[in-house]
């Protein structure tokens, strides 16, 4: 279980939390995480499933659905929106016939809406599963998309 070996790598402190949660969603195949998992990590930090769940509905990054192997985030930052982001995410949804929020019948992608990614320098900018790629347009998103569908 992949609770089990994350578990044994942290002391039982609620300062271990964010880490938990992350190698646990991490390593799910579907890239969220479970209800049962959160339910083992209240019980070995000795808190609340509701304090848990605070924690998981407060950060964006976490999510208690199932998503695709690829999360893409598209950065929607003042800079972003000046430089094109509403064009980048139109052409996301063209490429993965998908609206933000949804996954491709293939499980391969997810889309994702972020406020702000910090990529300003590169805008408009979109993270997959944390790889940054900036400086977008529509033959760069193709070509990305396609990148990851040949690694998958």
């Amino acid at each position: 279980m992949i609770t089990d070996r994350t578990l044994a790598k942290y002391p039982p402190k609620a300062e271990y939390l964010l880490l938990i949660l992350h190698e646990i969603q991490d390593s799910h195949p579907q890239n969220y995480l479970p209800e049962e998992e959160l339910r083992r990590v209240a019980e070995y930090l000795n808190t609340t499933l509701a304090a848990v769940y605070g924690v998981v509905g407060y950060y964006t990054m976490f999510s208690i659905t199932p998503r695709g192997k690829h999360v893409i985030r598209a950065c929607r930052s003042p800079m972003c929106d000046a430089l094109g982001a509403d064009d980048i995410i139109q052409a996301l949804e063209e490429e993965l016939e998908i609206e933000p929020g949804q996954t491709t019948d293939d499980g391969l992608f997810t889309l994702e809406l972020s406020e702000c990614l910090g990529l300003c320098a590169g805008a408009p900018a979109m993270m997959v599963n944390g790889e940054v790629h900036e400086n977008l347009d529509r033959a760069r998103i193709r070509a990305v998309l396609q990148d990851y569908r040949r690694r998958s």
